[in-house]
């Protein structure tokens, strides 16, 4: 599994797996019953501490992205493809809530950030065809 920490982020190294696992699920690029790296296994391969990938995979739980079975390890969870919908517009929503809320509160009106929403959603897509 390739993930891209960074430390020059100001996103926690743990909220960086958590991101990019959850992404790679949500995507399908990590299948259902995919077997994950241990959790010391991830930690050296990262060159992270074992509790930073024992919180991000306990997060990951919670979220019934992933499973345990005692002695075997940690493996992607069967999620369809509503629930992966509805798992990406919650995160959506929390992450999109507090900046919205500050547009709006600096007097930017609601067609103004739609219209902001929609070129970086265009500019995206053009680097994606690049």
């Amino acid at each position: 599994m390739i993930l891209h920490l960074t430390d020059l982020s100001d996103e926690p190294l743990q909220s960086q797996i958590v991101r990019q696992v959850r992404a790679n699920i949500l995507a399908g690029d990590l299948a259902p019953g995919y077997n994950l790296p241990s959790i010391r296994a991830l930690a050296r391969e990262q060159k992270v501490s074992v509790i930073t990938v024992q919180r991000a995979y306990e997060t990951l739980l919670r979220q019934e992205l992933i499973h345990s079975r005692r002695g075997k390890g940690f493996f992607v969870s069967t999620i369809s493809n509503e629930q992966k919908r509805d798992i990406a517009r919650q995160h959506l929503f929390a992450s999109l809530q507090k900046p919205l809320l500050a547009a709006l509160s600096e007097g930017l009106s609601e067609e103004n950030v739609l219209a902001v929403v929609r070129e970086i959603i265009k500019s995206e897509t053009r680097k994606a065809e690049a």
